[in-house]
């Protein structure tokens, strides 16, 4: 095929013209387009999803290495007997963790991520754990929680890195998971409650009157009014609790969630009054490590140091020396109690009503461990020390309120929030444990 026939006939004398003097506008622009419906096939493994340095990884190595007994001891399948095996709490417990860690609080979520992220696939290795199950394990646990959290708390003192010697408890309301007109007085309770049960055997009538619905319709509506009837009867079991730390003349007014009936209306940071719980940390001031937990549904601390101490003790083997709280703390038999136990405590005074009146001269019906304590805490050292209660336990706080999933609770009753609490403080520690190891 000669010049002619590709181009056409070129005049005498002159050479076929470049292909780049050929104007780019005249045709249309080559690229490269997706082509989504390709099928790929990429044989991969499941370890190699993850970096070697991978944060899950650390974590399910820890928790390989602690005791899970007391987890495995609820498995009813065993070997050498018929049945489905159940599923190996280190993956729960680790993608409890892990999901901890990346803020995650919600059993759905953690089903979700196990189809979309690396991480949770390692986790799970090819195990598929359903949101029921994950919702369950988180809540089912308490006393095995509890003991996998002091274990945690002997690895970290073996690598010197709980101290004791000064030791910063702090509160934290946690928004519960019940609304603000859910809660009732004695009176409304009682309506309810005779509402409910008429409307379980309502529910009840029209099933034996074979009403045309579906089997699955009628078990949903009965299991709804039973529910019903169940919490408000709960809320009325709840209410001589709800009464106790009110004043004689207040006690008629004490109302109760239909919803969660352990939730209690407190004054919340921003001065507002919401439905919560109250969680107390103890936080080692000098390596940040969370050395207590507990949880009440009480809205005020005025009580809440001497259980604190009582938690660190039995998780730790001893008490610490100087204990720092702030102001909301110092009751004076809180502070005679932890005087007696051999821990010096670090709270500010309350200023006096009358001006000129020194508040760090002890009074004329001061007990000895408060006379002291009111003396320590005028003096330049008290005060220095004291700076570190809300460097250590307010820093503390405020991680696992953003960090860590505790903003808002998704579960009802203090059985449920204490173990979502350790979930928390159990990763807040093995976090620590990671970083140092």
């Amino acid at each position: 095929m000669d010049q002619t026939d590709l181009f056409g006939a070129v005049p005498q004398g002159q050479a076929s013209p470049p292909a780049s003097s050929v104007p780019a506008q005249a045709a249309a622009p080559r690229v490269l387009r997706p082509n989504r419906q390709q099928m790929r096939f990429t044989p991969t493994d499941l370890e190699s999803l993850l970096a070697e340095d991978h944060p899950a990884r650390a974590i399910w190595a820890v928790v390989e290495k602690m005791d899970l007994s007391k987890f495995e001891a609820t498995i009813a399948a065993r070997e050498g007997h018929a049945g489905r095996p159940g599923i190996d709490p280190r993956i729960l417990v680790t993608l409890w963790i892990y999901a901890t860690s990346d803020g995650v609080g919600s059993a759905r979520e953690v089903d979700r991520l196990q189809e979309m992220h690396h991480a949770y696939q390692w986790i799970c290795g090819g195990v598929h754990v359903n949101h029921h199950s994950l919702s369950d394990f988180r809540v089912d646990h308490q006393e095995a929680l509890d003991d996998l959290f002091t274990q945690i708390l002997g690895v970290l003192m073996h690598h010197g890195l709980v101290d004791l010697k000064r030791v910063a408890q702090d509160g934290m309301k946690i928004r519960a998971s019940a609304g603000a007109a859910s809660f009732r007085r004695e009176k409304s309770l009682t309506q309810c409650l005779e509402e409910a049960r008429e409307q379980v055997k309502e529910v009840a009538r029209e099933a034996e009157a074979g009403e045309d619905v579906s089997l699955r319709r009628k078990a949903a509506q009965e299991r709804a009014a039973r529910e019903r009837q169940d919490r408000v009867e709960r809320a009325l079991a709840e209410l001589p609790k709800a009464r106790e730390p009110k004043k004689e003349k207040d006690k008629a007014e004490a109302r109760v969630s239909t919803t969660d009936a352990e939730a209690r209306v407190m004054k919340m940071g921003d001065g507002g009054y919401r439905p919560a719980y109250n969680a107390q940390f103890a936080t080692d001031a000098k390596t940040r490590v969370i050395v207590g937990v507990d949880v009440t549904n009480s809205g005020s601390d005025m009580a809440q140091m001497p259980p604190m101490l009582q938690n660190i003790d039995k998780r730790n083997g001893r008490l610490p020396a100087e204990h720092l709280v702030d102001g909301g703390y110092a009751k004076r038999e809180s502070i005679e109690q932890a005087t007696q136990r051999g821990v010096t405590v670090y709270a500010p005074v309350q200023k006096p009503k009358q001006e000129g009146v020194d508040p760090h001269q002890p009074k004329p019906n001061d007990s000895p461990e408060v006379s002291e304590w009111r003396t320590r805490m005028g003096t330049p050292e008290a005060k220095e020390i004291y700076k570190d209660r809300a460097a250590t336990a307010e820093t503390t706080n405020a991680d696992l309120r953003c960090n860590r999933a505790l903003d808002r609770l998704r579960v009802r009753g203090l059985p449920k929030v204490g173990c979502v609490i350790l979930w928390a403080a159990l990763t807040y520690n093995i976090l620590k444990l990671i970083a140092v190891a």
